[in-house]
């Protein structure tokens, strides 16, 4: 199952993970509008984003195991579009 924001950026971040995750779940949501006027608000609308990923890749992986492949799938978007990312992770079977 996949529930995606719109946007070129929110795009981006699900092909990026799709690409390195091949997640059985993955969202992408668009939490700019909650940061407007804010510190890191770059005014495109597509600054802040939680992402939700489930994913064989994450089983036997620590939180910090699981964020450091998200972080690397993502790398140049978080330096050049991404102010703040929220990651929730899971591996198949585990709760959500």
């Amino acid at each position: 199952m996949t529930k995606l924001a719109t946007g070129p950026v929110a795009s981006e971040i699900a092909t990026r993970l799709a690409a390195a995750l091949d997640p059985t779940h993955l969202e992408v949501i668009n939490d700019s509008h909650h940061h407007a006027g804010h510190m890191g608000d770059d005014g495109t609308g597509e600054s802040h984003f939680t992402v939700i990923v489930e994913s064989a890749a994450f089983e036997g992986q620590s939180r910090v195991q699981r964020q450091r492949l998200v972080n690397t799938a993502l790398a140049e978007l978080l330096r050049d579009h991404i102010h703040a990312l929220a990651i929730r992770t899971r591996a198949p079977g585990e709760a959500a």
